[in-house]
């Protein structure tokens, strides 16, 4: 089964708010590791880091079907054109 064929039968299977609250708790398990991350340094569990990545660009594929893809990659690109300009002017917002 292909990826968005997988993500498409998830938002099926336990629908979309269901989706968009686990989307949320895996962000909120992201941000926890960052904070431990930055916090201790030392003891730092890089791979928690990259575990809670990966379910989290899972459950950003699943919004972008919910949200409209198309419309995402507009937005997208925008940000991107805007983010080069700041880098080519040093900085700033």
């Amino acid at each position: 089964m292909r990826k968005q064929e997988l993500y498409q039968e998830a938002l099926i299977l336990w629908g979309e708010d269901v989706q968009v609250a686990i989307a949320i708790e895996e962000m909120a398990e992201l941000i926890q590791a960052l904070i431990k991350l930055e916090r201790d340094r030392r003891d730092a569990n890089d791979d928690k880091v990259r575990e809670e990545i990966a379910d989290v660009e899972i459950m950003m594929e699943q919004l972008r079907i919910l949200f409209g893809p198309k419309r995402i990659d507009e937005i997208k690109a925008h940000k991107l054109r805007r983010l080069q300009r700041r880098i080519k002017s040093g900085g700033g917002k």
